[in-house]
């Protein structure tokens, strides 16, 4: 219907259509806000870990101090005072209060944490069986009774250069006689040495069938007056290596070229480090006749980065010589013990020891430990980033070691000290330049290098304490020969004392204990020793001038050590000095080579004191009678019996003695 056109419609009324529309829409939308109303939407689960959240302690202030407490104690070397490889620094700072100086205690609140746990704990590599032998730990001198304690801990460096990259060991062999004993026990030992290291199982597996496929190659050499490499190329076979040790020769020359053997088998071997770690082996028993090679060996080795390690021995202390236990390796020969001089020291580069006669401490003394190796060779292996081990069997003998406790092929030394008191005694190993500038640095290392090296020149001479008075003429004749040994070791002797007093006003700079020690322990000797000598002289003089035995029967004068002198004031003044510096030795080093020196020479007093004895004097034999000649033609002597043979059945025949053989220069 058009509703236009319809009057009875109103105008706007809406069409029917439309209104229809608009009442279904409503409807259906009603019935979906209803439906929506009435449904519930499941909530959303998150699977959250509770997280903890500990708030920090709060910070007091500190109140800030104003006064400060400082040691006048000048360090050697900037940083922590700890020695070898240590990592945790140590204090060395001395204690100056009891009571801590901060006023206020700051209450720390511990957090509670969780814990964490590792798939896996790392462990520090160390041999599989470390032997007992190892004493103590550093890189100047790390001290071992036996050849093994030092193998089983080269096993253990070998392992931490096979964990960084593959590794080539090479080992040199001193050829000298005394060495037969140690080069014996490491090829002994070598299938558990490279078991140790797994190289055995490395070689059988499939996985490395080239040599240069192996994590470690080893290579060995020998050295005597020449260098020779004993295998012809770096090896992994076991049987080759054990056989190139066992071959070694004797070298009856004596020299031992050990610095031009490193040397050679560095430059040899410097292409491989490109590949492999090198790691540098000696065993040698002496310091070593090509010192002169020193510096650029030490250069070379520190290019390429190729650690040396020395079995060795100890250095004696103050000297160059000790004497080695020789005993005849054949058999067939008299096995009884000799003795040979061999070289094995000094522990620093110049000497700094005094060598005195009139001394307490004779120069022919038996020698003592240092507590270091060979100066040379303990540089060798310290500035290269090794080790040098002192090998000594009697090392853990408690006291005095006496010479049938030295085994064959060892050195006499008669004391060892703790190396733990021994660590801040290092000597310095620096070049001659540095060493001359540390030594210029100070007037008492001064004064002290150059007296020691007067006295190691000078011919020092003992003196005569007993006098037999046979006549006037012949007791005062002797009197005088004695005063005159007295007046020709006086100047050197004054000397050696001018030189060190002129050190005396840089003493009490000096902080290096090693220093400290070796000028007090020099000035008091000097000293001591200049009392004896000028005492020994006026007591002379005093018999010279006539005594008179209290018992008639008695015919000698004994000169005998007395704490009291009495020939002169000013005498006793300069006695009371040189005690004084001994005993700072003893007071402020003690358990080290200088305060038993010290000890030694405080024992032993000053002065001097007359006593008369008694000197048994055979009476003259009288004279042969005179008897006439007679001529007796006496028969021909029976031929001797044939050798071995026992003329006597009754009396049974000893074995004939075994040759005895001189020892070889070792």
């Amino acid at each position: 219907m058009n509703t236009l056109n319809n009057p009875q419609i109103p105008k706007d009324a809406l069409p029917l259509a439309q209104v229809v529309s608009f009442l279904l829409s409503m409807i259906v939308h009603t019935i979906a806000f209803i439906m929506l109303g009435l449904s519930t939407i499941a909530p959303i689960e998150l699977q959250l870990t509770e997280i903890e959240l500990v708030a920090a302690p709060k910070e007091e202030e500190l109140e800030v101090m104003e006064e400060f407490e400082a040691s006048d104690t000048v360090m050697p070397e900037i940083g922590a005072s700890s020695f070898g490889s240590a990592v945790s620094p140590e204090t060395v700072a001395p204690t100056l209060a009891d009571v801590p100086q901060i006023k206020k205690t700051i209450d720390f609140v511990v957090p509670e944490v969780g814990l964490i746990h590792l798939g896996a704990i790392v462990e520090a590599t160390t041999g599989l069986d470390y032997s007992k032998n190892l004493k103590v730990h550093g890189d100047a001198g790390q001290g071992v009774t036996g050849t093994s304690g030092a193998i089983d801990r080269m096993t253990e460096e070998i392992l931490l250069s096979m964990e960084e990259r593959k590794t080539l060991v090479v080992w040199l062999f001193d050829q000298s006689g005394s060495l037969t004993r140690q080069r014996k026990e490491i090829y002994e030992r070598v299938d558990r040495i490279y078991e140790e290291l797994g190289v055995i199982e490395a070689v059988e597996s499939k996985k490395y069938r080239r040599d240069e496929m192996q994590p470690l190659l080893t290579s060995v050499y020998c050295f005597g007056q020449g260098v020779y490499p004993v295998t012809r190329k770096p090896t992994a076979n076991i049987e080759d290596i054990r056989d190139a040790i066992g071959i070694i020769p004797d070298d009856i020359t004596g020299d031992e070229h050990v610095f031009t053997a490193v040397y050679q088998a560095a430059s040899k071997f410097a292409k491989e480090r490109k590949r492999r770690n090198v790691m540098l082996i000696v065993v040698s028993d002496e310091a070593g006749d090509d010192q002169n090679g020193l510096e650029e060996t030490v250069r070379l080795c520190r290019r390429f980065e190729m650690p040396v390690y020395c079995i060795g021995v100890p250095a004696p202390f103050g000297r160059q010589h000790t004497y080695v236990k020789w005993v005849d390796p054949d058999p067939a020969y008299d096995q009884s013990p000799q003795w040979s001089e061999v070289r094995q020291g000094p522990e620093t580069l110049l000497p700094e020891r005094v060598q005195l006669a009139f001394s307490a401490v004779p120069k022919d003394e038996t020698p003592i430990d240092s507590g270091f190796g060979p100066y040379s060779l303990t540089r060798l292996c310290y500035e290269p980033g090794g080790i040098y081990f002192t090998v000594h069997p009697n090392r853990e003998i408690k006291g005095t070691v006496r010479r049938s406790d030295v085994p064959a092929f060892s050195s006499h030394i008669r004391y060892f000290f703790h190396p733990d008191v021994m660590q801040k005694y290092r000597p310095d190993y620096v070049s001659m330049v540095e060493y001359q500038r540390l030594v210029n640095s100070n007037g008492a290392r001064r004064a002290l290098v150059g007296a020691a090296r007067m006295s190691w020149i000078a011919n020092m001479e003992s003196p005569s304490l007993r006098f037999f008075r046979e006549t006037e003429a012949i007791f005062a004749n002797e009197l005088t020969e004695a005063q005159k040994t007295a007046a020709r070791l006086e100047p050197q002797v004054e000397i050696l004392y001018e030189a060190l007093r002129q050190g005396q006003r840089d003493r009490e700079q000096e902080v290096t204990p090693r220093w400290q020690a070796g000028y007090d322990l020099a000035m008091g000797r000097v000293i001591a020793v200049k009392v004896r000598m000028q005492a020994y002289n006026a007591m002379l003089a005093m018999a010279k001038r006539g005594m008179t035995f209290k018992n008639s029967k008695n015919n000698t004068w004994q000169l005998k050590s007395d704490p009291e002198i009495t020939v002169s004031t000013q005498l006793a003044n300069l006695a009371n000095k040189g005690h004084e510096y001994l005993q700072r030795v003893v007071d402020e080093h003690p358990g080290t080579p200088w305060a038993m020196t010290a000890q030694k020479e405080l024992a032993k007093p000053f002065g001097w004191r007359w006593e008369e004895e008694y000197t048994y004097v055979a009476p003259p034999a009288p004279p042969a009678p005179v008897r006439p000649v007679v001529v007796v033609v006496n028969p021909p002597p029976p031929p001797p019996p044939p050798p071995n043979v026992n003329l006597n059945p009754r009396i049974p025949m000893l074995p004939k003695p075994k040759p005895r053989r001189a020892p070889p220069r070792l």
